[in-house]
């Protein structure tokens, strides 16, 4: 494809992932089948799309903690051991087949989609923490981390479910840490897939802009309309992402 039309096109799908993905997640979707679409090879499209995406959840993020919403002093433990965790999964997915984690994920999900449905007040409101915030981050961090290292899909619904089932946040607040977290992991894996010289900086610098543009509105409507807002877009994306995991492992 020419220059003169990939560029335009990178740039919208960045703009695009980065308004979903900063709401309720799953931008990934998106912008992973654009970057195989154009001819890139596999590698090339994940390290190009963590660079993309950095830009989106950095945006988010940024959004999230000028508004209020996220407290970073809350979450050091939790950028730790995310960061950890998700260093720990992109060094192991470049050694293992990551086949038999990408068969469970899309029943861990559609249990999520169950869960939010058959609990209807799920998110409205905060609720007493289950867990402390030091053994949460520590369990989340590396488990999660990981995961968004290794594969990556449904990250964000599983950081928003945790958040809200273990230390009992509203939708709106545990969409917004979720945000930080997706940032810390995005990072931690770009600086391997850096390292590993398997990223195209123009392509994904073009995304990275899309991305801030379309993260920074999608925060700003979270902020400013709630779980009221967020909950049917968040069941949507994991039905999404749930749907196509399914058809790309069992098709």
């Amino acid at each position: 494809m020419p220059a003169l039309l990939l560029l335009p096109l990178l740039f919208l799908t960045g703009l695009v992932a980065g308004l979903v993905d900063s709401i309720a997640g799953g931008g990934g979707l998106i912008t992973i089948p654009v970057l195989l679409g154009v001819g890139m090879p596999p590698q090339a499209a994940l390290g190009t799309n963590k660079l993309q995406a950095s830009f989106g959840s950095g945006s988010a993020m940024l959004t999230f903690v000028r508004s209020g919403t996220v407290r970073l002093d809350d979450c050091r433990a939790g950028i730790a051991y995310t960061a950890i965790g998700a260093a720990l999964g992109t060094i192991t997915v470049q050694m293992l087949d990551p086949a038999l984690l990408r068969h469970a994920i899309p029943w861990l999900l559609v249990a999520i989609v169950l869960y939010t449905l058959l609990t209807p007040r799920l998110g409205y409101e905060d609720i007493h923490a289950r867990v402390k915030p030091g053994p949460f981050f520590f369990a989340a961090g590396l488990v999660l981390g990981f995961y968004d290292g290794f594969l990556g899909p449904g990250t964000g619904s599983f950081w928003v479910m945790a958040l809200m089932l273990g230390l009992g946040f509203n939708m709106t607040r545990a969409t917004g840490y979720t945000k930080v977290m997706n940032f810390t992991s995005n990072v931690a894996s770009l600086a391997l897939f850096i390292c590993g010289g398997s990223v195209l900086w123009r392509e994904g610098l073009i995304m990275g802009v899309g991305q801030f543009v379309g993260a920074r509105i999608g925060a700003r409507m979270v902020v400013r309309k709630g779980t009221r807002f967020i909950r049917p877009v968040f069941v949507t994306m994991v039905l999404a992402i749930t749907a196509k995991l399914i058809w790309q492992n069992f098709h």
